[in-house]
């Protein structure tokens, strides 16, 4: 059941920024209910919102068998951060999406051991890539990994997700550096699933010589 859509205000934190567990708990905070939607989370952060929005649809990119659920409501983000839209514009059946808190939290709780590391060193650090700019950057990257997330191939969630999850942490946390190194991940990431979802494609092909 979809929460009440009620005004929230956003959560407050005793610093500007948080690693991924932190800013999980801020939204379940927010929204105490079973369920969240994105478009109440898209209201009550505003300016935060299409980072957050990214980390929590990307998070289950990190699990076999979830990434392609969330890859459209990704693409349409990816597309509108690409054309310099400043806080999201969901459309009504996206908006109304809910996520279960209880597997926001257990996301939240997988993916910091992995990114334990690198959210050690997130702290706000103005550059190219928080500028309007490099946020447009961000947006057609993660574009892109949203269509790899949709198509189907063995091992080609993980890499990109991982380095759009980096992306999404520095954004939030308006850290060029991190998105940088965000960047180049989710570059490497969609080089491999590129790769690998070519190959599959050109087996595919040549499967079908043999068959006619």
């Amino acid at each position: 059941m979809i929460p009440d859509p009620s005004p929230v205000a956003a959560p407050t934190t005793s610093e500007d920024s948080a690693p991924i567990s932190r800013i999980v708990a801020e939204v379940a905070a927010a929204f105490p209910g079973e369920r969240i939607s994105l478009g109440e989370m898209a209201e009550a952060f505003g300016d935060r919102a299409f980072g957050l929005l990214l980390l929590l649809l990307l998070l289950p990119g990190l699990l076999p068998g979830m990434a392609s659920v969330f890859g459209t409501p990704l693409l349409i983000l990816g597309v509108q951060m690409g054309l310099g839209l400043r806080v999201p514009k969901l459309p009504g059946i996206l908006a109304r999406q809910t996520i279960k808190r209880a597997d926001l939290l257990r996301l939240a709780s997988a993916s910091s051991k992995g990114l334990g590391r690198i959210e050690r060193y997130v702290k706000p650090r103005p550059g190219f890539f928080t500028s309007p700019f490099g946020e447009r950057i961000i947006g057609w990257l993660t574009a892109y990994v949203a269509l790899m997330l949709i198509l189907p191939g063995p091992g080609t969630n993980g890499p990109p997700a991982f380095g759009n999850i980096v992306m999404a942490l520095g954004l939030i946390e308006h850290d060029s550096t991190v998105t940088m190194w965000g960047v180049v991940l989710t570059i490497a990431g969609c080089l491999f699933a590129t790769v690998v979802l070519g190959v599959i494609g050109w087996l595919g092909l040549q499967a079908l010589g043999w068959i006619f």
